[in-house]
């Protein structure tokens, strides 16, 4: 059996500390709090997207409250993650990652998207973000 490589250790560690924050009495206001922390802490072209994400999100579904999942943004709605913002540079990938949790009501005939690259923003981008994110709370059926 292999090693954790520093990546998946700095994962667990924050995954702990999200536990930790979770127990405590002002939770909710800590974990915002921390959203905004790591938003702050992404590189300044990958923090500008992060951002506008967060504003839009939070625009679109009031009733999602934000959070940190594996050490990233992400706005749960009862506990339960429904969407998530992955940086770039944090997974060592080409382009940021606007992704969704099977909360999320995407559905859409036998097969749909949960995950969307985000290279920058534009007014275009904008709309899809405000959509999707609609859609994954519109009611159960």
């Amino acid at each position: 059996m292999g090693e954790f490589s520093e990546d998946e250790k700095a994962a667990m560690r924050e995954t702990a500390a999200e536990r930790r924050r979770a127990k405590r009495a002002d939770a909710a206001a800590a974990d915002a709090e921390a959203c905004v922390q790591k938003i702050a802490e992404m590189p300044p072209g990958e923090r500008e997207i992060a951002q506008r994400v967060h504003e839009l999100v939070l625009a679109a579904a009031p009733e999602l409250t934000p959070k940190t999942w594996y050490g990233m943004p992400a706005y749960a709605k009862d506990g339960a993650v429904v969407v998530f913002f992955q940086a770039a540079a944090k997974f060592k990938s080409r382009y940021c990652t606007l992704g969704f949790s099977d909360s999320a009501r995407l559905d859409d005939g036998l097969a749909w998207p949960l995950s969307y690259a985000i290279t920058g923003m534009s007014p275009e981008v904008e709309n899809l973000v405000t959509s999707l994110v609609t859609r994954a709370m519109r009611p159960q059926d």
